[in-house]
């Protein structure tokens, strides 16, 4: 996977700031991207989107590695306060910038949302709504006619097969999982 989708399809979520870092601004960001060395690398400009005010971008300076974050420094932001102002706000990329996977087994998140979800038998289940970060690992929301959406979760063992050409993923639930919402 490579980056998470906003559930706009046209935008992809690359980073959250977390907090500011030092005097100098910068921003101990939360990565939400397998690609940080591209995404945030200098010159990189990224939409940045915070509750209550309008988009912007962020043009990025510099980044490196500290304790499992990224702090990056954004020409935006030359001071801690300017940074603390940041806290919390969404770092997106456009979906049209993103080049497709070189292997064949890689995917985009963004382009899972819409498919098809059919058990092993090829039962329909639903639609693919969206990829969910979740703390324990990445569920698919399964949005399922006249019943609660189906949070499965996003591992080789219960996704085995996703077939973006056929547009379809194949869901092969343990006994139980998607009547939860059963009484």
């Amino acid at each position: 996977m490579s980056s998470t989708p906003t559930g706009n399809s046209t935008e992809l979520l690359v980073g959250v700031v977390a907090r500011a870092h030092g005097l100098r601004g910068e921003l101990a960001i939360e990565v939400r991207t397998d690609s940080p060395e591209v995404r945030f690398a200098a010159g990189s400009v990224l939409r940045a989107r915070r509750r209550g005010a309008p988009d912007a971008t962020l043009t990025v300076e510099s980044s490196r590695p500290h304790s499992g974050r990224l702090l990056v420094r954004f020409a935006e932001a030359a001071d801690r306060t300017a940074a603390e102002e940041l806290r919390g706000t969404q770092l997106l990329v456009p979906t049209a910038e993103l080049a497709p996977p070189e292997d064949p087994e890689e995917f985009h998140v963004h382009q899972l949302e819409g498919l098809r979800a059919e058990l092993p038998d090829g039962t329909v289940l639903g639609t693919v709504r969206e990829v969910v970060l979740g703390p324990g690992g990445d569920l698919l929301a399964v949005a399922r006619e006249g019943r609660p959406d189906a949070l499965v979760p996003f591992v080789t063992e219960i996704v085995p097969t996703i077939d973006l050409e056929g547009g379809r993923v194949v869901v092969d639930p343990p006994e139980g999982l998607l009547d939860l919402d059963t009484p």
